[in-house]
C-alpha cells in the first residue's frame, strides 16, 4: 500500500477548515498494518500527528509515520509534534516536504534524527506542495494565494450582451465550483456581479470530513459603494465585507451594513483603481490564506494585471453566445503584444459533464 498516499488524502480532509494552519494528514504503520491515522483538525486543537499517534497508542513504538509535512518542532497554539513522536519511540518518518515554516525548515526532522528516528523526506512531494500552496505562499510572503475562476462560452462570453449569465456551465461543473468554495478561506467578487447576479455567494458542498465546518468569508471589491446594503450577499451566514475607495460609503449606507453585521474596509486608490495588493496584505494578516475570486471580468482583469493572481481556472461550455458587446471574463489593461500575454504553467484539463475545465498556475509557488 502507498501510505504517503493515503496520508494525502487524509490531508485533504482538512482543506480550507483550519486556516492559518496547514492541512496534514498522518498515517503510522507497524508490520504492514496501519495502526493510526489522522488529519489537521481546527487551529488550536491537534495536528494530523497527534490524532494518529492517539489512536496507534502503545502500538506506535518501533513504528513507521507517514506525514505530508515536516512534523513542527516549535510551540504554538499546541506542543511541537516531534516531542509527542520522540516519547512514542517511532523507528522512522517519511514526510513529503520539508515545512517551509522558518520556526520550523528542517529544524523539526533535525530533532527527530538527533533522537535516534530516521527520516526520509519527498515521497510525493509535488502532490504535498499542491496541496498546501496556499499554506506555503501565505507563510513565506504573508499574502493569500489567489485563484480566479470563471465559466464561459466557447467563444469566451461570460455573458449575453443584456448580462444574462444563467447558466453558462453545466449542473457537475457548478457543484465543483461548491468544492473551491468549500477548500477556500474567502470568495471574492466585484460590484457588478452582485448588482447584476444577487449571489448569496455560500458554500453548498457536503463536506465529508470531520473537521469543523465554515463558510468562507465573502469579500466585495466595490470601489465606488454601488452596491445595496439589501443584497443577498451581505444577509447570509457567515461574515461579509465591504471594500470601497475612501469615503465611497455615506453615513445611511454606513449604518445599514453595520445592521446587517457587513464589516466596511477602505482601500487606498492606486492609478484610480483599488490597490489589491494592499487588500491582499490586510486579509493576510488576518490569518486568510487562500482567495477563490469569481469574477467578474473586471476583478479577474484587475488581480491579472496587479500580479496578485496565482492560478486560473477556467470552465468552458459548448455554447455560442456570440456578440460584440457580449461580457468577456478578462478586462483591465491586458497585453499589448503576444508576447506580454500571460501563459500558464502546469496546466491540467479535466471534464465536468459537457464542460471541460482548463487550469493552470501563474506565479511559482
Amino acid at each position: 500500500m502507498d501510505y504517503m498516499k493515503q496520508a494525502l488524502s487524509l490531508a485533504k480532509l482538512a482543506l480550507g477548515q483550519v486556516s492559518p494552519n496547514p492541512a496534514v494528514g498522518a498515517v503510522i504503520v507497524k508490520d504492514g498494518e496501519i495502526i493510526g491515522q489522522g488529519y489537521t483538525q481546527p487551529p488550536g486543537s491537534a495536528h494530523a500527528e497527534i490524532m494518529a499517534l492517539n489512536q496507534a497508542g502503545r502500538k506506535a513504538r518501533g513504528a513507521d509515520m507517514y506525514v505530508t509535512l515536516e512534523p513542527c518542532s516549535h510551540y504554538g497554539r499546541t506542543p511541537p509534534c516531534t516531542k509527542a513522536i520522540i516519547e512514542h519511540h517511532l523507528a522512522s518518518v517519511h514526510m513529503a516536504i520539508i515545512d517551509p515554516n522558518p520556526l520550523v525548515a528542517g529544524r523539526g526532522e533535525a530533532e527527530l534524527e538527533k533522537a535516534g528516528i530516521r527520516t526520509f523526506v519527498g515521497e510525493h512531494a509535488e502532490e504535498a506542495r499542491q496541496l498546501m500552496e496556499a499554506f506555503i505562499k501565505h507563510i513565506t510572503t504573508g499574502m493569500p494565494f489567489v485563484t480566479v475562476k470563471y465559466a464561459a462560452s466557447m467563444d469566451g462570453k461570460i455573458a449575453t450582451k443584456t448580462g444574462d449569465s444563467k447558466w453558462i456551465s453545466g449542473e457537475e461543473s457548478r457543484k465543483y465550483v461548491h468544492y473551491l468554495r468549500y477548500i477556500s478561506d474567502v470568495i471574492m467578487v466585484g460590484a457588478r456581479t452582485v448588482i447584476n447576479d444577487n449571489p448569496r455567494l455560500t458554500c453548498r458542498y457536503a463536506g465529508t470530513g470531520g473537521a469543523a465546518k465554515k463558510q468562507p468569508v465573502r469579500v466585495i471589491i466595490d470601489g465606488s459603494g454601488s452596491t445595496s446594503p439589501d443584497a443577498k450577499v451581505y444577509h447570509e451566514v457567515g461574515s461579509a465585507i465591504l471594500v470601497t475607495g475612501p469615503g465611497k460609503t455615506d453615513i445611511e449606507k454606513r449604518q445599514a451594513f453595520a445592521d446587517a453585521g457587513v464589516e466596511i474596509l477602505e482601500i487606498p486608490l492606486k492609478n484610480g483603481v483599488l490597490n489589491l495588493k494592499k487588500l491582499m496584505a490586510v486579509l493576510g494578516e488576518r490569518g486568510v490564506t487562500s482567495v477563490l475570486a469569481e469574477g467578474g471580468g473586471v476583478l479577474t482583469g484587475s488581480l491579472i494585471d496587479q500580479g496578485l493572481a496565482d492560478k486560473v481556472i477556467a470552465f468552458i461550455a459548448p455554447v455560442i453566445v456570440g456578440g460584440r458587446e457580449a461580457i468577456t471574463p478578462v478586462a483591465g489593461e491586458g497585453a499589448e503584444t503576444m508576447l506580454n500575454a500571460v501563459r500558464l504553467e502546469r496546466v491540467a484539463v479535466e471534464r465536468f459533464g459537457d464542460d471541460v475545465m482548463m487550469s493552470g498556475y501563474i506565479n511559482r509557488i
